[in-house]
């Protein structure tokens, strides 16, 4: 125990409902997911009734904006001392958990829940912390969500965290292990036809998966560390906010109450392997509105030529382009049409080797100073949304390449965070479903 510790890790006390037949109501996605579809969230509220879920221990950001976010919080609390009091929950379980989740797309992700220490986390940009941001931090977003956590008595976890782990010693041989101890927890499908999840206890009393975990993470260690020695155990894939927003209710505590250990130190996430078969990672990619289009594809090539070789290759057609940018690590591509209404596939070939879009957005953010108040960007997923949008004569969409695996921790751990919407980590429906909870208060 005294290893997983000291890599940030420890044994939660797990809360799970006592009712298995309540199950398939009980997990609702993540929250910050649907965020335009209201629609989504009302029949998810339809399908629940009445039952106890963790749709009434969540506010759905769809909800932020609305006048009763308030009231919304306060029921959230009382719902969550009411469960507690109603004994909804099993005895708390100290374990963790080992975890498969088949998508409706037809992938298994695998992964463990378990709590991580919020001292041993940073989100600030190039932090040393064993726990380290992927994506910039909007510190405004972090006051909101700190009045719903604030006083809640329970958390359920949305976040997930990433391990580089290409032997897959930590998550998948620890998944094996647990599965031969036959401890399942639960196997239930998800509504909304998200696909079904299933979950085995890891007890600290199994030392076979104790040692093998403990080795993981020995490994783990050794072979991430950054230019300064300091170990990068995990770097946080999703709800980088709600965690900020942990580690800044616990500062906030702590201070307050002036002590160095309780629950709010603490918060419950999911480990997933970046090297997991089951675990998609896709660019996210740009539309630019009202811009100069040649003008922003010069100052792009300008700029990076100062750091890097590059070449500027107009291709024939899409799919020309989209194969270029498909086969690369640091090409990316633009979509537009000119004022003939002539449509342009334009390369731009670097010999950059880590993550393209920690070069090129803030390159996008300087340009945009210089262009008319009506320009804007937005960001859209698909190579199809690439080439549909960039028909559309007062748009020019940027194509970037396939996020590679096996440079994003060294991206990461050189450049610090990435951009914002640098990358996304499969469809909504395969987000983080809430199932496991834990006491804070």
């Amino acid at each position: 125990m005294d290893t997983i510790n000291k890599y940030g890790l420890q044994t939660p006390k797990i809360l799970l409902p006592k009712d298995n037949g309540m199950l398939t109501k009980w997990p609702v996605v993540a929250c910050d997911q649907y965020t335009q579809e209201k629609a989504y969230w009302e029949k998810v509220s339809n399908f629940v009734g009445n039952a106890p879920s963790t749709l009434n221990l969540i506010l759905p950001e769809v909800y932020l904006e609305d006048g009763n976010k308030e009231e919304r919080i306060a029921k959230i609390r009382n719902t969550m001392s009411k469960y507690l009091q109603e004994n909804v929950f099993k005895t708390p379980l100290s374990a963790m958990i080992y975890l498969e989740r088949q998508t409706e797309y037809g992938r298994t992700r695998k992964g463990i829940i378990t709590c991580i220490d919020l001292e041993t986390y940073e989100w600030k940009p190039f932090s040393h912390a064993l726990i380290r941001a992927t994506e910039a931090t909007i510190v405004d977003r972090i006051p909101p969500r700190m009045k719903i956590r604030q006083g809640a008595l329970l958390e359920s976890p949305h976040i997930m965290l990433l391990v580089n782990d290409s032997e897959k010693k930590l998550i998948e041989k620890t998944g094996e292990l647990a599965k031969k101890e036959n401890k399942q927890l639960y196997d239930i499908s998800l509504m909304m036809n998200a696909g079904k999840i299933s979950g085995w206890e890891i007890s600290p009393e199994d030392s076979d998966i104790q040692t093998n975990i403990t080795t993981a993470l020995n490994s783990i260690k050794n072979e991430n560390t950054d230019d300064t020695g300091a170990p990068f155990m995990f770097a946080v894939g999703d709800g980088n906010h709600s965690l900020a927003t942990a580690k800044a209710v616990w500062d906030e505590y702590k201070t307050k109450e002036k002590i160095t250990d309780h629950p709010a130190r603490y918060a419950l996430v999911e480990i997933v392997n970046i090297y997991d078969e089951g675990l998609t990672f896709e660019p996210i990619h740009r539309v630019l509105y009202d811009i100069d289009k040649t003008g922003l594809i010069s100052f792009l090539q300008t700029q990076l030529s100062s750091t890097t070789t590059i070449k500027r290759i107009e291709c024939t057609s899409e799919e020309k382009l989209e194969k270029k940018v498909k086969e690369s690590i640091g090409s990316f591509g633009f979509v537009y049409k000119d004022e003939k209404n002539i449509s342009h596939y334009t390369l731009l070939e670097t010999s950059i080797s880590d993550l393209i879009v920690s070069h090129v957005q803030p390159l996008i953010d300087d340009f945009l100073k210089t262009q008319p108040s009506s320009s804007i960007i937005d960001y859209i997923h698909g190579s199809n949304e690439v080439f549909r949008l960039g028909k559309n004569k007062n748009a020019i969409t940027i194509l970037l390449p396939p996020i590679a695996k096996q440079s994003f921790f060294k991206t990461i751990s050189h450049s610090g965070p990435l951009p914002r919407k640098s990358f996304s980590m499969g469809e909504a429906s395969e987000k983080r479903f809430y199932m496991e909870s834990r006491k804070l208060f």
